[in-house]
C-alpha cells in the first residue's frame, strides 16, 4: 500500500459489508490478505490461486504468516511461469504449505476461519506480484461464492494440477 494511504479508503471492514471492490493502484493483494487476517484472527486457512508469484510478494507474505499466523496456504501457480518458480522454490517452501502448477490464469483469493465459519473471497486482476498498475477486485463474504470457488479450487488441484515438488525434484534429478 502506498504510504500516507489507508485501507479504509477503499474498503469497509468485513462484517459491514457484504460485497465490495475496488479499482485503485495503491492496494497490493499482500495488503488485502493482511488486512483479512487481522479481521479473522489466527488460524484461518488461506488459498490463493495466480499466474505469477515475486519475490517481494513472498517477502510480504513471509511478515504476514509470522505476525498473524494462518493455519494454512495451499497456492496454484500457472505452469507458464515455472523457471521463474524454481527459482523462488527455497523461499516459497518457507511461507507455502502446499505449492500446485496447472493452465492457470485465475487469481482468486479465499480465507476461512475454520473455528467460526467466517469465510471472504476476493477475484482479482494483480498476479502476486509488486507493481504500481492500477488493479481491480471484488471481495465478498457470500457463502454462495465461497463454497462454489472453494470447490471449484479443489477441483483445480485434484484433476488438473501437478504438486510443486514433484516438478522440482525431477528438476533436481536433470541436474
Amino acid at each position: 500500500m502506498k504510504r500516507n494511504t489507508a485501507i479504509s479508503d477503499f474498503l469497509l471492514p468485513l462484517q459491514d459489508n457484504q460485497a465490495q471492490a475496488y479499482l485503485t493502484n495503491t492496494l497490493q493483494v499482500a495488503d488485502i490478505l493482511e488486512w483479512i487476517l487481522q479481521q479473522y484472527g489466527e488460524g484461518c486457512k488461506v488459498f490463493l490461486t495466480t499466474f505469477s508469484i515475486s519475490e517481494e510478494f513472498l517477502r510480504r507474505l513471509y511478515f504476514i504468516e509470522r505476525d498473524l499466523k494462518p493455519l494454512s496456504f495451499r497456492l496454484v501457480l500457472d505452469l507458464k511461469a515455472t523457471n521463474k518458480t524454481l527459482k523462488l522454490w527455497p523461499f516459497i517452501a518457507q511461507v507455502i504449505d502446499e505449492v500446485y502448477l496447472a493452465d492457470n490464469h485465475s487469481k482468486v483469493l479465499l480465507v476461512i476461519n475454520p473455528e467460526d465459519g467466517r469465510r471472504v473471497s476476493v477475484v482479482m486482476s494483480q498476479n502476486l506480484t509488486r507493481g504500481n498498475r492500477y488493479e481491480s477486485a471484488i471481495v465478498t463474504t457470500d457463502f454462495d461464492v465461497f463454497a462454489t470457488l472453494a470447490l471449484q479450487f479443489d477441483d483445480l488441484i485434484t484433476n488438473h494440477s501437478v504438486p510443486f515438488n514433484d516438478v522440482f525434484a525431477n528438476r533436481l534429478r536433470e541436474d
